[in-house]
């Protein structure tokens, strides 16, 4: 505003010095005018005036009639040039006005992000934290999971060990569902023995294997003195890393008798015995060679086992489930070392077979 009122002032002192000016300029030639009529009123009809005189008196006054001239020239020049500054004065002052007010609408966006910008920095700063937080939770559970990574050598091998018993396992019970499509003969459930329903094999309360089954049980004993060479020690093994990766060992072949609940709990471990040892010999006499696979502390791993009813697959409530329990299974023990040294000592009893000529 002062800035306003002050170009006001200063245009209003131009205007007032052109005003002077043009009074001063009016008032000459009056002055002028009244100075000749007095000569012209003292002059007689008999006075003259010399003619430079004249002359001057002309020149003066066609210069001043000039100074006049260019004088109100000036003035109309000045006049517009105002009339122009104070146009310009007004575009600009509604310029101003107009950059005045987008400054203080800017100055109020401006808060507003300035505020926006402090929360944004604030939740910034707690995720960052947040994540932090959360690497270091990942470092732990990469180290964790790094450890875990790290399979204990003597749980691989058990692991390792298993999985060749299911194997052989069902490779035994495919061979001799192929040549015995009818016998009942399936894998226990947690995968280590083969389970002959005792009526497939034998008549009911008779420990003694008639001939069609005796067929069967010799075909098993030449199957499995096929398998066990790889997994036992002994003149017969015949040990090579391709058909026994794992380098597991057969502990015991075990033949087991089970019975029912049914009768006299003497009368059945009796059958039962009885009944696993029929097996036994038959096995032994179809295939004497079978008795000739050791296991580490170079025993024979072929062995006989009675339990009578105590070791039930199902219930003995029904007829069903007393047939299924009254059974033969043929289970395979594994050698199961106690630490790596243990494992050690297996897979060079082993190598040691499987290198002999």
């Amino acid at each position: 505003m002062r800035a306003q009122a002050k170009q006001v002032r200063h245009e209003e002192e131009e205007e007032s010095a052109f005003v002077s000016m043009t009074d001063m300029t009016v008032g000459f030639l009056f002055i002028m005018m009244i100075l000749l009529a007095f000569f012209a009123s003292q002059a007689r009809e008999t006075e003259t005036v010399p003619l430079s005189r004249f002359d001057a008196m002309v020149a003066d006054r066609d210069e001043w009639r000039a100074l006049a001239e260019t004088r109100e020239q000036t003035i109309a020049r000045l006049e517009s040039d105002l009339a122009e500054a104070l146009q310009t004065v007004k575009v600009l002052t509604a310029q101003v006005s107009d950059l005045t007010r987008e400054r203080d609408e800017l100055k109020v966006e401006n808060a507003a992000l300035t505020s926006r910008i402090d929360e944004l920095e604030k939740l910034i700063r707690k995720l960052q934290a947040r994540i932090k937080d959360q690497d270091k939770q990942i470092e732990r559970l990469k180290s964790e999971l790094e450890r875990l990574k790290q399979v204990d050598p003597l749980e691989a091998y058990l692991s390792q060990v298993s999985s060749a018993r299911r194997e052989v396992l069902t490779r035994l019970r495919d061979a001799i569902l192929a040549d015995f499509p009818d016998l009942k003969v399936e894998l226990s459930e947690e995968s280590d023995a083969l389970r002959f329903q005792g009526e497939g094999l034998f008549a009911s309360g008779s420990p003694e294997l008639t001939s069609e089954k005796a067929a069967i049980v010799s075909r098993l004993a030449a199957r499995l003195d096929e398998i066990l060479p790889c997994f036992t020690l002994g003149e017969a093994s015949r040990f090579d890393e391709s058909c026994n990766p794992s380098f597991a060992m057969v502990e015991a072949v075990q033949i087991e008798g089970h019975t029912d609940n049914l009768g006299s709990d003497q009368l059945n471990r009796n059958l039962s015995a009885a009944r696993a040892n029929s097996t036994f010999f038959a096995m032994t006499g179809a295939a004497q060679g079978v008795m000739r696979h050791l296991n580490l502390k170079r025993q024979p791993v072929l062995s006989v086992a009675a339990y009578g009813p105590d070791r039930p697959v199902t219930s003995n409530e029904t007829p069903t489930g007393r047939s299924t329990n009254r059974r033969i299974d043929l289970r395979f023990i594994m050698v199961t070392p106690k630490d790596t040294g243990g494992i050690r000592t297996i897979r060079e009893a082993l190598e040691a077979v499987g290198s002999r000529p």
